[in-house]
């Protein structure tokens, strides 16, 4: 918990830079690929994804450990083989993990935030799962185990791997030569995100392109077929908690209202998208047919709330740096509360951003949750001993947010009195 803390501390300045760095850019270029609006709701999914995973709030069925422990043929030292070993292994776990998720219905359901943006730019990338509690491809790490690959050398990789991911998501780099041929590029990983149908469901390799080839799911970006990004049941929500469960909650219902057992049963199993018969006109749901000609979401909204939403994310994700600076400090179970606010406040301004009048009650509920963490515990959670003043902040800025989204709900929202924003 408080290593990876450690490590997200210094990664996250990294990431904004490097977002910051590619909207000056596309300015720069007449091409701006980082929409606002959109990049803070991405942002905001990667924060609540990294509080949930420092949380430790999921579930290994089997750990790794097991595995090596039980299985192993041999037992390596933590030299560099059994880290290029550890990970080629963990790549092939990406993989088919990564390709599995687009097959199977319920699996979808964690992966649909990563492709839910209608962009692609390196703030995508950060969209990240609140909805997978449980880890179930463990055992696809089976081979790195049998060679005896010491689990601290995959507890080191995993994270490492996952963080490469993060410069292929941009629309600024072209194709890459001879690289093309070995590694994910930029231009492997658009078509992975476009919904073009001669490009649905390709490129799930995640670092090395080689799996995609000898898997069978390559495919080339043409440049007769300009991507087209998003999901075909569009999110139409900024909130990353409601991207996350739309999926699963449509299953749900439709196993409910499913008439045979065998479909309320088989639903969860069925290729992702496959729904009872006649549902598709018994229950319609959003669905772009058209990948030319859909309107992309939330293209209107005010300079006013499109900046009161950067000041949140930015301001949430101090909050954010502090716990996980100071998770000894806070201590158990007191870094959980602390994750439950982080939580609450996101979810509260994502549904202003998405103008929803409901976001009044949530942050009158953030307030008050604010205010009764600082009287039991004394102050922000030992933040005192830094800010002398700290406490204080705090409480003026869930009073300031409270009145902003007062204002909001009963002037901008009414009649739609938004200004258009363009960025």
């Amino acid at each position: 918990m408080e290593e990876y803390g450690k490590i997200l501390v210094f990664v996250m300045p990294i990431f904004l830079t490097l977002i910051i760095i590619e909207k000056i850019y596309g300015r720069y270029k007449g091409e701006d690929t980082v929409p606002n609006m959109d990049s803070v709701s991405s942002i905001s999914s990667g924060m609540v994804n990294s509080v949930k995973d420092v949380l430790g709030l999921s579930i290994t069925l089997v750990s790794y450990e097991w595995f090596e422990t039980k299985f192993a043929i041999m037992h390596l030292e933590a030299n560099v083989w059994a880290y290029i070993i550890g990970f080629i292994v963990i790549d092939f776990y990406g993989y088919w993990s990564h390709r599995l998720s687009h097959q199977i219905n319920f699996l979808w359901n964690k992966h649909a935030i990563h492709h839910s943006s209608e962009e692609f730019n390196l703030a995508c990338a950060l969209r990240q799962t609140v909805s997978s509690f449980v880890n179930l491809f463990t055992f696809l790490l089976i081979p790195a185990a049998l060679l005896g690959v010491p689990p601290r050398v995959i507890a080191i990789i995993l994270p490492i791997h996952l963080f490469l991911q993060f410069w292929y998501h941009t629309k600024h780099i072209k194709k890459m030569g001879f690289l093309e041929h070995i590694l994910v590029t930029p231009s492997h990983h658009r078509v992975h995100h476009a919904i073009n149908p001669i490009y649905m469901d390709k490129n799930h390799s995640q670092i090395f392109i080689f799996w995609d080839k000898l898997f069978g799911t390559f495919q080339e970006e043409l440049d007769s077929v300009p991507p087209v990004f998003g999901i075909t049941r569009p999110a139409q929500t900024w909130n990353p908690f409601r991207i996350n469960f739309q999926h699963l909650w449509l299953l749900i219902t439709d196993a409910w209202r499913a008439e045979k057992w065998k479909d309320k049963l088989t639903i969860w199993f069925k290729p992702t998208g496959w729904r009872p018969e006649n549902f598709e006109e018994k229950y319609p749901v959003n669905k772009i047919t058209d990948v030319y000609a859909f309107e992309k979401y939330g293209t209107q909204h005010s300079n006013k709330l499109m900046y009161w939403s950067l000041f949140q994310a930015m301001f949430t994700l101090l909050l954010i740096t502090y716990m996980y600076n100071s998770i000894v400090i806070i201590g158990l179970p007191n870094v959980f509360v602390y994750g439950a606010f982080i939580f609450l406040s996101v979810y509260s301004y994502t549904e202003l951003m998405d103008t929803r009048k409901i976001s009044l009650l949530w942050e009158t509920i953030r307030l008050f949750v604010g205010i009764a963490i600082i009287a039991y515990f004394g102050d922000w959670f030992g933040m005192n001993t830094l800010f002398p003043f700290a406490s204080y902040i705090i409480i003026g800025y869930l009073v300031l947010s409270l009145l902003v989204t007062f204002y909001f709900v009963n002037t901008n929202f009414d009649g739609k009195k938004s200004i258009v924003a363009t960025s």
